[in-house]
């Protein structure tokens, strides 16, 4: 087995191990330590060091919340939010990237994908009510360069 010192690697050497820790980052990104080192056959003390090299050296760029759709609270009652699905195009002159930047300042979206067709994005994103996605949408005309969107909500999902 070939093995690399680490001042030949420039900081970022990875080895079966780490790659089987970002693995589980990647299924939970709030795994303790401890957990995270008896899955990869490592004590809690060296799963952290590992994490923390990852993260100086830009392998692990961050951690990131996802927020889903609205769903039941435990008492049955639905959490606020209507989950609307939002095609956009973009104003001529507008890049990708310009909307990509401007939409990660949106609270309000979930994700959004760059897609094939007539649109430029599909936008999934939850608010409040109906008052407050027509400021969403507003907004992303006046903010992130949509010059024309189509919006859709979803009524139900298939698990609820």
């Amino acid at each position: 087995m070939l093995r690399i010192p680490r001042r030949h690697c420039d900081n970022r050497c990875m080895d079966s191990i780490d790659e089987r820790i970002l693995g589980e980052l990647t299924a939970d990104a709030r795994l303790p330590f401890r957990e995270l080192g008896a899955r990869v056959g490592l004590s809690a003390n060296a799963a952290a060091a590992r994490v923390r090299r990852m993260q100086a050296d830009g392998t692990i760029a961050g951690f990131t919340v996802l927020r889903g759709p609205a769903r039941p609270r435990g008492d049955g009652a639905a959490r606020p939010g209507l989950e609307v699905f939002v095609d956009v195009r973009l104003r001529e002159g507008v890049t990708y990237e310009a909307f990509a930047d401007a939409a990660a300042r949106f609270p309000q979206i979930v994700d959004a994908a760059h897609v094939t067709g007539p649109y430029d994005y599909l936008v999934r994103a939850v608010v409040a009510d109906a008052g407050t996605l027509d400021t969403f949408v507003r907004r992303l005309k006046t903010d992130a360069g949509a010059a024309q969107t189509s919006t859709r909500l979803a009524l139900r999902t298939p698990t609820g």
